[in-house]
């Protein structure tokens, strides 16, 4: 009986303890005899940070590591409810400090059976030295004879416990090798000393069925997409317990919605991984047949082997494709199986704990009905990544690229506006394809007549930042490819004089969308539209060329009369989906060339085409919809036939008028068109801006060209280009410009409101 009070009592004392409490793991032998053990602590599950993902460490605080007598470098075993595996512990980041948790990464946390949230127990361990340590592939695997020092190098210092498996980074791709035996003992970790021996034949293993072998740390950013999915998903399936006790039912269904290439199906695949639930995967078109009630059947099927294998996942992939609104298709397939689809998440039969998750990038598509409680009970977009995603997502996929000092992935993400996941994924691969072309031509490699490389020479082969920038030539945004147009790389120094005009470009276009904090900071909004006039040639393309390519950002290009389509609301309908583009691949600039021809005043146009697209751009300039982080800048020589509405604050904020060059800049001009051509002893560039009044910055490029070719004709060969050749130009190449035409424009833009000059 007192055994028993000491055993409850004891037990009792262990329940209550704080989370992150040490306590003693005790023993009693026969004569109520307590034997000392190691001490441990239970501590919650976090996710690792990409640098610690796949080197067999946990981080945690430095307060835990005193309370285990640990220093960094130790060995800990942390034990969850399939078992326990040896890592070595290093101190937590400062913003973890005083938290109670443990980052371990996803290969970890599927070995012990623990996800994100959950508890594991850690404790201090003993690992031997290895002698000896044989490996095995998982596949069949052909390797040189310095593979296996390669691996050792790898390994060195890692904790090894026999029947684990272990994952060698080799070139952009992992390596999956199974821990056969170790010697002196079943746990012990790598030094200079050991022999690793790699075995030719491979050790079938067997996986877990269904479950797809993607973590969370294989998705970059997404944490608030993760976290909704864990407590709409994870909860409910993990502790129904929970709902039953509050009288409410878990949600059935989530809709991910957002464009192509986002990390729609990652997520889904490492949810199911996670919490080791069964996953069906269901691709919309796949499931369609010509012969009646087949389609029907097979959804009844998949539905049925989910609830078999409970707790499952459905996973359906572009289901805009099999369930799309009933009342806009004209089969009747369709729309029967729209129909059992929503009898088969809502109907009579209870389906258990199984979640339907639908993926699409198309959420106006899909019929209505499937969108209320009971069936999507939530739906969550998933947004194309900005800087700081981006960057999370190259971390990702550089893990096991060996990267040159060089690669900068912060500027790699800063230069990648538009770029989805997949799209960043994809430009890592042609990164890695250009180091290895460049590799093979400079060791003169012929793969004709090598069958193996030495994994020495491998290590060698690093991939550059010059690599990177090869690889965005070819692969280009997937949200802006159907709009997507090279700029020609125009800095503001091509630009001769228009300093002012410059730097108004500079605040209005170029700060927003480098620097979006500053106006956060200030309390203010920046310009969402700047419009600028003046007399043609005067460099109004040219500026706007070079703020896209100063800010950085994305380009589109509208050229006014491209738009117009005989075809009643297709006019419309192009700018509503520049406008759509545009703010998925944020920061933008939209650039209306000669937006006259578009934008008239209304009640001018008697067809109302024109007059519906000024309505259509009044609309997504200022309204409803917000326009974040997308600028629009327009140009036109005609600001007088612009309708007024246009013109106001929240839609073209700043109008800035480019005016004819005065000498000074006409000189700028003149060095910036000449300062590749070769010029004779008596050229007078200052003459030449004195004597071209009324020429414009276009003209004078135009004089130039002139110029060179005159030279040409003379000599048939290149010769340097003297003053006579200038002033026979000068005779070949009027000005665009009279006095009154100068006169004109700038009375014009005296009466124009909000001018900024």
């Amino acid at each position: 009986m007192e055994r028993a009070n000491l055993v409850s009592s004891f037990t009792g004392f262990i329940c209550n303890l704080r989370l992150g409490t040490p306590f003693i793991r005790l023993s009693l032998d026969a004569k109520y005899g307590i034997v000392m053990a190691e001490k441990e602590l239970r501590l919650r599950v976090a996710e690792a940070k990409q640098r610690d993902v796949g080197r067999k460490i946990a981080r945690i605080s430095r307060h835990n590591m005193r309370e285990l007598d640990l220093v960094t470098g130790d060995f800990v075993e942390v034990e969850g409810p399939k078992g326990s595996v040896v890592l070595q512990v290093w101190p937590a980041y400062p913003q973890d400090e005083g938290k109670n948790i443990i980052r371990i990464d996803g290969i970890t946390r599927q070995q012990i059976g623990v996800s994100i949230g959950d508890f594991v127990t850690v404790r201090k361990v003993k690992v031997d030295e290895a002698t000896k340590v044989v490996l095995a592939p998982t596949e069949p695997l052909e390797f040189g004879p310095d593979f296996e020092q390669y691996v050792k190098r790898i390994l060195l210092g890692k904790p090894l416990v026999r029947g684990e498996k272990v994952y060698i980074p080799f070139f952009g791709s992992t390596l999956e090798l199974l821990v056969v035996s170790t010697q002196p003992s079943t746990r012990v970790y790598v030094t200079e000393n050991t022999e690793i021996s790699i075995s030719k034949k491979p050790v079938k293993e067997e996986a877990l069925k269904g479950v797809p072998k993607v973590t969370w740390e294989d998705i970059g950013d997404l944490e608030e997409a993760k976290e909704r999915l864990r407590e709409i998903v994870e909860l409910p399936m993990k502790h129904p317990e929970v709902f039953r006790h509050l009288g409410i039912e878990p949600p059935k269904g989530v809709l991910l919605y957002g464009p192509p290439g986002t990390g729609k199906t990652m997520l889904a695949k490492a949810l199911a991984n996670e919490i080791g639930a069964y996953f069906i995967a269901i691709n919309g078109p796949e499931i369609m047949s010509k012969y009646y009630g087949e389609s029907e059947q097979r959804l009844r099927e998949i539905f049925e082997e989910a609830r078999k294998n409970a707790p499952s996942i459905i996973f359906i992939d572009e289901i805009d494709a099999i369930a799309p609104k009933r009342e806009e298709v004209t089969g009747e397939v369709e729309k029967r199986v729209v129909a059992q689809l929503l009898t088969l998440m809502d109907g009579l039969q209870e389906r258990g704990r199984v979640v339907v998750i639908g993926a699409t990038n198309r959420p106006n598509a899909i019929d209505p009905a499937l969108r209320r409680p009971g069936r999507f009970d939530r739906e969550i977009e998933i947004p194309p990544p900005d800087k700081r995603a981006r960057k999370a997502i190259l971390e990702v996929h550089t893990r096991n690229v060996p990267l040159a000092e060089d690669v900068d992935l912060d500027k790699i993400a800063e230069m990648t506006h538009g770029y989805t996941g997949a799209d960043l994924a994809a430009l890592v691969k042609e990164a890695a394809m250009n180091a290895l072309r460049r590799f093979f031509k400079e060791k003169g490699i012929d793969l004709t007549k090598v069958e193996k490389i030495p994994t020495t020479e491998l290590e060698n082969l690093k991939v550059t930042f010059r690599d990177f920038l090869n690889a965005m030539k070819v692969i280009q945004p997937t949200l802006m490819r159907e709009v997507y147009i090279e700029v020609p790389e125009v800095r503001w120094e091509d630009i001769g004089g228009l300093e002012e005009v410059k730097q108004q470009l500079k605040e209005a276009v170029v700060w927003p969308l480098k620097h979006p904090e500053f106006f956060t900071e200030m309390g203010i909004e920046p310009p969402k539209g700047i419009l600028l006039f003046g007399p043609p040639g005067t460099g109004k393309t040219m500026l706007a060329k070079a703020a896209a390519t100063e800010s950085q950002a994305n380009f589109i290009a509208v050229r006014g009369p491209e738009i117009l389509s005989k075809w009643v609301g297709e006019s419309e309908k192009a700018i509503r989906e520049i406008f759509r583009k545009a703010r998925q691949a944020a920061p933008t600039i939209i650039f209306f060339d000669e937006i006259d021809s578009i934008a008239v005043r209304r009640g001018r146009d008697v067809s109302g085409v024109l007059d519906r697209i000024v309505n259509q751009i009044l609309t997504e300039m200022d309204g409803i919809e917000p326009l974040q982080r997308v600028t629009v800048i327009a140009a036109t020589n005609r600001p007088d036939l612009l309708d007024p509405a246009l013109l106001r604050p929240g839609r073209f904020d700043r109008l800035i008028y480019v005016p004819p060059p005065d000498k000074k800049a006409r000189l700028e001009i003149f060095k910036v068109h000449t300062r590749r051509m070769p010029l004779a002893d008596d050229v007078d560039l200052e003459k030449l801006a004195e004597i071209t009044e009324g020429y414009t910055g276009a003209d004078i490029e135009a004089v130039c060209r002139e110029a060179a070719l005159t030279a040409l004709r003379e000599n048939m060969k290149p010769v340097p280009v003297t003053m006579r050749h200038f002033e026979k130009a000068l005779k070949a190449i009027p000005p665009s410009l009279s006095k009154e035409d100068i006169e004109r424009y700038e009375k014009l833009a005296k009466e124009i409101k909000r001018m900024v000059v």
